[in-house]
């Protein structure tokens, strides 16, 4: 190839070869530049310190700081404990932050971490644990007898009972998967498989069937499999973990094709100091009926439950049903 040269300057072909090599190198330039400037964020899952794994339950409301003013908000925690804080620009991958943990309920939590993409896993100790009394020489408040009560409209057949399990998916949190299945969903860390099933026995069907995570880091976690959602006798589920152990709840009701009734009652699962139930998209007037000290009394659950004996959170899933959490206040104890 000749060269044509004009004043000193290269034209023809090569020149618009460098031209649009030039104007390359620019753009790339200017993404590298756009993204060395995007803020790196920091996400994780709050819970419970216990070595139950089954007691390790999610805090909501947990305020999230990051030390010497280098995020460009605070964070609060949701229902399932999650929460992310996004750094101020600058701050890369790398260095050195601390994250501040503040809670009314439970010891402060300094962390210091690597700014990075690993999933963060932080467990708070509650200032009154369950084998300390509210006061010294006071004897603390006794609940027994729990249920959920709740109507749904129906003339179609009747509640004659409910299934309730629990179950585990068992991991070890930010272990590379290195392709080996099962993975999380970005093919970066080595992931569990937890599972359950519930027959609901001859000429039984189950309705209203959900799964909820109760206890570990909730927010990496996901359903893999959905064998419960049409209902049937037989359902089961499968979930996908890519953190640390998680827990779950699997539920439903059982009803057979024979008679109308629109009461139903389900019972919450207890584990430590927290209560766990959930509510189908169609209940209506549900209640918590208890006895407390020997005294059977009905607590009413409006959109924001408000029990003189505990403190509860409420989640609102996309198929509308509702996921309860209710932490026991100081001076109540469950029998």
């Amino acid at each position: 190839m000749k060269l044509a040269f004009s004043n000193g300057r290269i034209r023809g072909p090569v020149a618009a070869i460098l031209a649009f090599g030039a104007v390359l190198a620019i753009a790339l330039a200017a993404v590298g530049w756009h993204y060395a400037r995007k803020p790196m964020s920091l996400k994780g899952a709050i819970i419970q310190e216990d070595a139950d794994t089954r007691k390790q339950s999610p805090i909501t409301d947990v305020d999230v700081t990051v030390a010497n003013s280098l995020a460009s908000a605070d964070s609060i925690s949701d229902f399932s404990g999650f929460f992310r804080v996004t750094l101020r620009r600058g701050v890369k991958r790398g260095r050195s932050v601390v994250l501040q943990f503040r809670h009314p309920e439970f010891q402060p939590v300094d962390l210091p971490v690597t700014v990075g993409d690993k999933l963060l896993v932080v467990r708070m100790t509650p200032l009154h644990p369950d084998d300390v009394d509210d006061q010294p020489g006071r004897t603390a408040v006794l609940i027994s007898n729990i249920f959920v009560r709740y109507s749904i409209e129906t003339t179609a057949s009747v509640n004659v009972g409910a299934g309730v399990t629990t179950f585990q998916a068992i991991n070890v949190g930010n272990i590379p998967c290195d392709h080996r299945s099962p993975c999380s969903p970005d093919n970066k860390w080595k992931a569990a498989i937890g599972s359950a099933s519930l027959d609901a026995g001859q000429g039984n069907v189950f309705e209203n069937a959900r799964v909820s995570c109760i206890a570990g880091p909730c927010p990496f976690t996901k359903i893999e499999s959905d064998e419960f959602s049409h209902g049937g006798r037989n359902i089961g589920v499968s979930v996908l973990d890519w953190s640390d152990t998680a827990m779950f709840l699997f539920q439903a009701e059982v009803f057979r094709q024979e008679i109308s009734d629109i009461v139903r009652e389900s019972y919450p699962v207890i584990f430590g100091r927290a209560l766990n139930f959930s509510l189908p998209a169609a209940a209506e007037g549900p209640s918590l009926e208890a006895e407390l000290s020997g005294t059977n009394i009905v607590f009413p659950l409006g959109p924001a439950p408000n029990l003189s004996w505990a403190s509860c959170n409420v989640k609102v899933e996309k198929a509308q049903t509702k996921s309860y959490r209710c932490e026991l206040k100081q001076g109540y104890r469950f029998r």
